[in-house]
């Protein structure tokens, strides 16, 4: 136990969920069930606190006999699908939750940042905040005021630290959140996927920091959907899926398992439809299956640069519509910023309901350098109809996106060599007038 810094033990955790109530097809059904509903509401308080029949309907296992260990100074990353029990697990480790079973033990002080302001104090200020943090992690004042004006110049929050936390944007929270989590110096820190709530510019400033903190010796276990920052970041990772852990070892074999789950998920028109952070649009059209293939037309995610690669989109009309066009987004792997959009008219004409087509997109030579591409596929109005100012907001919304639903782009390299960037941009040189410098005899 001594070199020990967190241990895991049979976690498991479960909810009562609602279920949807009892629909009645005659009055009579109706007038007996309002009767009957006292009682049922009596019932179902007493059930509040009672689990006798371990899989009923309405019982959800968030966590199921969940154990491992994580030694001082290792970064752990924990990834998987929404609904893994990725934030559960954090939440009992940050004793916010208690598990329904099991037990877990960390040693060291431990800072936690689970969403946005975690742990502060709406009606105090942001100054006091910090200092308020700082006491939680059993720091002593000096500590914290040699760390404050270094948490206050890496957050930007400066002309508004002594304001009340209750009035910062939820961009400002996160900055100062991260900022005090990052910079105190607890020995354990717990980070589930928050800084995604930053601008562009901020993500990076946190990546960067995180990198510094890793490298620090302290003990991290890092939750996110980013995984080439997991990559970056965590030598090992942990890979849950239904509230279990399927997978545990090193970052590289866990991401190959992650990514082949990923190419098994179909898409279709309802995938994830009830899930707003993957699934959103109007809903007019949707795709119902996007397969990523090579020149042979076989499917596969893994290409070298240079390959032709063919997206074949499917999709489905729900709404009378007019004018269609198909979007693909390549995404940075690391920062998630948007690197190129392929984006074509499907049709100016009219669709109707119940329409269906297979669209194919090629690009003849991958230009990507080696690297993980996260994809976005939308669908939305045709450009040429869409002239924005004759438009509502609503209508101007995409019919479909398709978000981190799929196996991202991986391009291998063929050869050691890694250069940066993301793209091979082709170059010549041409030089006039050179006159070449002779040295004095």
């Amino acid at each position: 136990m001594g070199n020990v810094a967190i241990e895991v033990e049979n976690i498991s955790k479960r909810y009562r969920i609602g279920l949807a109530e009892d629909q009645h097809d005659t009055m009579f059904q109706a007038v007996m069930a309002a009767f009957a509903r006292p009682l049922r509401n009596f019932r179902d308080l007493r059930k509040l606190s009672s689990f006798k029949q371990e899989e009923a309907a309405d019982i959800l296992w968030a966590l199921r006999d969940i154990s491992f260990q994580v030694n001082r100074g290792e970064v752990v990353g924990v990834i998987g699908r929404n609904g893994a029990g990725k934030s559960t697990l954090l939440k009992v480790l940050s004793r916010i939750t208690e598990p329904t079973y099991g037990k877990a033990s960390i040693q060291g002080r431990v800072s936690s940042l689970l969403e946005v302001g975690t742990g502060f104090h709406k009606e105090l200020t942001g100054r006091e905040n910090v200092y308020l943090n700082g006491t939680v992690l059993g720091m002593r004042k000096e500590e914290v005021d040699r760390k404050f004006d270094e948490i206050v110049a890496f957050s930007g929050v400066e002309k508004f630290i002594d304001t009340p936390v209750k009035r910062y944007s939820s961009g400002m929270s996160v900055r100062l959140a991260f900022s005090v989590a990052a910079h105190l110096e607890p020995e354990v820190l717990l980070i589930d996927e928050v800084l995604a709530v930053g601008d562009l510019a901020f993500q990076k400033k946190c990546l960067g920091k995180m990198e510094e903190v890793a490298e620090g010796g302290r003990t991290v276990l890092f939750v996110s959907h980013n995984m080439q920052m997991i990559d970056t970041l965590c030598p090992r990772t942990i890979l849950l899926k239904d509230g279990k852990v399927l997978c545990d070892g090193t970052t590289t074999d866990v991401l190959e398992q992650y990514y082949a789950s990923l190419e098994d998920l179909k898409v279709d028109a309802e995938t994830a439809l009830n899930n707003m952070r993957h699934r959103r649009g109007l809903g007019h059209a949707r795709f119902t299956r996007i397969v990523v293939r090579d020149a042979e037309g076989h499917e596969r995610y893994r290409f070298h640069q240079g390959e032709p690669v063919f997206f074949e989109l499917s999709y489905e009309v729900f709404e009378d519509l007019k004018g269609l066009d198909v979007g693909i987004l390549f995404r940075s792997g690391k920062s998630r910023e948007p690197l190129a959009e392929l984006r074509h008219c499907v049709t100016q004409g009219s669709l109707s309901v119940g329409h269906q087509n297979t669209i194919q997109v090629e690009v003849p030579a991958l230009p990507l350098r080696p690297g993980t591409y996260p994809l976005y596929f939308g669908l939305a109005r045709n450009r040429a109809d869409d002239t924005r100012e004759q438009h509502r907001y609503e209508e101007r919304r995409p019919y479909d996106i398709v978000d981190d639903l799929t196996a991202p782009l991986i391009v291998e390299a063929e050869t050691d060599e890694r250069r940066p960037g993301y793209f091979d941009v082709t170059s010549r040189l041409h030089v006039q007038n050179l006159v070449e410098a002779v040295s004095s005899p």
